[in-house]
């Protein structure tokens, strides 16, 4: 009797193969070059040393998304598996310095491990695209939304054409579902953005009862019933929401870990940061440092450091506005130091002071924020927690992220927060600052992340629906 092996299994198979073969190279490697003898005692040491240095490389896959095949190019994956293979070895010599106060010598076969465990990356991530996408074709997929503004938040579905062939965009404008359910039948596939709680209901339901894959934007509310606990004393089910609260613990270790964090990124980044500001201040002259003030926890100001990038004079019209793509506000110097986000450098002080943490929602100018408030009131429910350095948003979003979708990805993070969140998306950080997607500014002519009035507006009627 033949074994059919789905899909998903076979997908499976082949992460389980990359990383058998990756904890292979390296015990070997190990214990080759860097035994010191045939005693049982250095023997189970270059076992966990092998185990340690693969489930180094697991946790990052994961937070990095090395094996997203279908959802990823083969350059990301590669780039991913790359990023993770190279934190690993570098905690590795660390930890083992740390351990033995040793350095490894000689370096020369971790060096050649590391190149071949890039070949593997490469050849896994190219066979499993291979493999994924013969026993995967495109599925038929429909769109659904509200607005053209809607349909624009799911733009970037078209650049998987591998694995979703879009058949048709439908307006939800219809009052019975009954004649919605009956359009998307042929359909494996269904988008959701914008359509209003009790057609997406119903949606999701049909999605669940026919085996259709659904994907769904979420509304704020849906974000904020996300984090809701079940009330067990009701005979009835019945969810509690609540603004966030974080258990004391848990805010110990984090400015702990801030304090820590920042002492040492001030340490071995001095000599970075005096180059920076030598180099702004023998441009034109001007002060290397700005200071701006910012929002944090319960709307509280803060004066937050930056290297200024842009030219002394930049708002003298007392404007206060976003970074514009080729904006002529911003110097040469400025641009080199954007692109390596090496302005961000200066809020080291900040965290360290206790202005600011190293993961939460990114601070906002008051003035700024003040203008998505008038339209978009819930944007206040970032201001939950301390504002920080990184964060969801910063990691997954952009620069130009529209108000909304920062406030939807800020929440997300509120309603996860743990020390495990906080450390993968430290982790999930160093990833976005060889991205230059991630630091996009907005159009000329706009002066925050929202081209007009009337977009705004209609991401506050989609909360509220």
């Amino acid at each position: 009797m033949s074994i059919k092996i789905d899909s998903a299994t076979k997908m499976r198979i082949l992460k389980i193969v990359h990383i058998a073969i990756t904890w292979a190279m390296f015990f070997v490697c190990w214990t080759i070059f860097y035994k010191k003898d045939d005693s049982a005692l250095h023997a189970r040491f270059d076992f966990i040393m092998s185990v340690f240095y693969t489930l180094i490389i697991f946790i990052l896959g994961r937070v990095y998304h090395m094996y997203e095949v279908g959802f990823s190019k083969v350059s990301e994956l590669v780039y991913a598996q790359s990023l993770s293979t190279t934190i690993s070895l570098a905690i590795i010599v660390v930890a083992h310095i740390f351990a033995f106060l040793w350095y490894p010598d000689p370096i020369l076969p971790l060096l050649v491990l590391y190149v071949i465990q890039l070949g593997l990356n490469f050849l896994w991530t190219y066979v499993a695209n291979k493999i994924y996408f013969a026993f995967n074709p495109p599925k038929k997929t429909i769109v659904l939304y509200r607005n053209e503004e809607d349909l624009s938040r799911l733009d970037e579905v078209s650049k998987f054409p591998q694995k979703f062939d879009v058949q048709e965009y439908l307006k939800c404008d219809m009052a019975d579902y009954r004649d919605l359910l009956k359009a998307i039948e042929p359909y494996e596939v269904v988008f959701a953005v914008g359509v209003s709680a009790t057609l997406r209901n119903s949606i999701a339901k049909e999605c669940v009862d026919t085996n259709k894959q659904g994907y769904f934007v979420p509304h704020v509310g849906d974000i904020i019933m996300m984090g809701s606990r079940h009330v067990v004393q009701f005979s009835t089910p019945v969810m509690s929401v609540s603004r966030a609260y974080l258990q004391p613990e848990y805010l110990v270790i984090k400015r702990a870990i801030d304090i820590i964090v920042s002492l040492i990124g001030i340490v071995f980044l001095s000599p970075l940061m005096v180059i920076v500001a030598i180099a702004i201040k023998v441009y034109d002259g001007g002060p290397a440092l700005y200071k701006q003030t910012r929002l944090t926890k319960d709307g509280k100001h803060f004066k937050i450091l930056k290297f200024r990038s842009m030219r002394v004079d930049a708002e003298k019209d007392g404007v206060a506005r976003l970074a514009s793509e080729k904006d002529d506000r911003i110097t040469p110097i400025g641009k080199v130091v954007r692109a390596c986000r090496f302005d961000e450098l200066p809020q080291l002080f900040n965290i360290l002071k206790g202005d600011m943490t190293i993961v939460g929602p990114r601070p906002e100018r008051p003035e700024i924020a003040a203008q998505y408030e008038e339209v978009l009131p819930s944007f206040r429910l970032r201001l939950q927690v301390k504002a920080g350095l990184t964060g969801t948003a910063q990691v997954y979003g952009k620069y130009n992220s529209t108000p909304y979708d920062k406030l939807e990805m800020d929440l997300l993070y509120i309603k996860n927060m743990s020390l495990f969140e906080d450390v993968k998306l430290m982790f999930a950080t160093i990833r976005i600052l060889f991205l230059k997607d991630s630091t996009s500014g907005v159009e000329a002519g706009q002066v925050t992340a929202v081209k007009d009035v009337e977009d705004i507006e209609s991401q506050n009627n989609m909360a509220e629906m």
